[in-house]
């Protein structure tokens, strides 16, 4: 894990993948949001899309459950090694959120987290603000979701 200070411009962690099921696009869809392309095969295949998708909020979901499992899997290597274990701190927000491409059944997402600026915290001197670029690309090598977010990053003391 690095601190704010350590992170460069540039820097890319995967943080994961995903293949959507007919069945958990429908699963997550029923509980969460139940438009009929993205819970009645049928339905879907008369709407705008030809088919079933997968909710852009379950897309946006995996990508916060890969990221906690992601941090998790870093703070058991950094404690494994007897390293520091960095803290994240909240997130003020995102931006630009994109579904820029439909996800269907069978299609496997790789999320990407890109560090795209960083700052010194005014208001907190332990901190840095640090901008990513979280996005994901589809089996294809086709961009289906991007957003900017912001997280408050613990500095080195």
């Amino acid at each position: 894990m690095k601190y704010f200070d350590d992170l460069a411009i540039g820097d890319t962690d995967e943080i994961g993948s995903f293949t959507f099921s007919s069945d958990n696009i429908k699963r997550f869809a029923r509980e969460y949001d139940p438009q009929r392309f993205h819970v009645d095969e049928a339905a879907a295949e008369a709407s705008m899309y030809g088919g079933l998708i997968a909710s852009g909020w379950q897309v946006a979901s995996i990508w916060m459950k890969l990221l906690v499992v992601h941090q998790q899997t870093e703070v058991a290597r950094a404690q494994q090694l007897g390293k520091p274990v960095v803290q994240l701190g909240p997130s003020p927000g995102f931006s630009n959120m994109v579904w820029a491409r439909p996800v269907r059944p069978g299609d496997t997402l790789r999320y990407t987290v890109q560090i795209t600026a960083k700052k010194e915290s005014a208001s907190r001197p332990d901190w840095g603000i640090v901008s990513m670029l979280s996005s994901a690309m589809n089996q294809h090598g086709e961009q289906a979701f991007r957003f900017d977010g912001v997280v408050f990053w613990e500095r080195r003391r």
